[in-house]
């Protein structure tokens, strides 16, 4: 699994604007909480996926963006939590044991 790691509001505006040529998915992480931790195993475990960039936001260290990111795609912050980006829009987003990385690839790959 290759992250890019989401630090920066201009590198979440970066990602909203590339989202029209591949989708995105953000992975919001809390390292305090372990379901956060499976979560981000089962996740962690999609390999060579193709035609889809993930991103990865550690929310405790980079608070500022999570809540920018909450705000932006209208969606209630959730730790962890998975939102998928095509076309600058929030097509999918799920939380806790909800995740499912079979739903990701499935939003992932529809038109």
């Amino acid at each position: 699994m290759h992250w890019t790691h989401l630090t920066t509001e201009d590198q979440l505006n970066d990602l909203i604007a590339s989202s029209h040529d591949k989708p995105k998915v953000i992975f919001k992480h809390s390292t305090r909480c372990s379901i956060s931790r499976t979560a981000l195993n089962r996740v962690e475990k999609l390999n060579n996926v193709e035609g889809v960039d993930f991103y990865f936001l550690d929310l405790l260290v980079h608070r500022p963006v999570s809540n920018k990111v909450a705000e932006v795609f209208n969606v209630h912050h959730e730790s962890p939590q998975v939102l998928l980006i095509k076309s600058g829009e929030c097509v999918y987003e799920e939380s806790h044991l909800g995740i499912s990385t079979d739903e990701i690839l499935e939003q992932a790959k529809a038109n």
